[in-house]
């Protein structure tokens, strides 16, 4: 009796490392992702902050020097905002591709699991199939003995 070998054994471990790679690649892109989200959720509170305090200081009064200055600060603000808002769309995006990538690769290995599991199956019966023909032999083979006895 031969032993179970599944004939596409190492197309279906390529295919899991594939899909291990790719969702080591996706869960990074996650970590990217929430690291320039939360740049920009600190550069929008800081500047709501800056606000804040320009809204105080107006109300009290302050120095047209201290105005030019808020002003330089906020617009700067606003460059950095909106530089890190692009990164975030692009690794939002690059995190939308490789969780596209990790669903087909997944439903790639499951196919191939699938494969398996229905050439399991059809080895199995094979075998009891064998097996019962050997058994069927062998009672034949016996009784044939028995009866050349009497």
């Amino acid at each position: 009796m031969k032993p179970y070998q599944y004939r596409f054994e190492k197309v279906l471990t390529y295919r899991e490392q594939e899909k291990n790679e790719t969702e080591s690649a996706y869960k990074q892109s996650i970590e990217d992702f929430e690291t320039i989200a939360t740049e920009l959720y600190g550069l929008l509170k800081r500047k709501e902050t800056v606000l804040e305090q320009q809204q105080e200081k107006m109300t009290v009064g302050f120095a047209v020097n201290e105005i030019h200055h808020y002003a330089r600060f906020i617009e700067s603000l606003e460059a950095r905002i909106s530089s890190v808002q692009q990164q975030v769309i692009q690794a939002r995006s690059k995190m939308t591709w490789f969780e596209e990538q990790l669903l087909q690769k997944t439903i790639e290995v499951k196919k191939y699991e699938k494969m398996r599991e229905k050439d399991r199956e059809v080895y199995r019966k094979e075998m009891e199939h064998d097996e019962a023909e050997r058994l069927d032999e062998l009672a034949t083979m016996k009784f044939r003995k028995n009866e050349d006895g009497w």
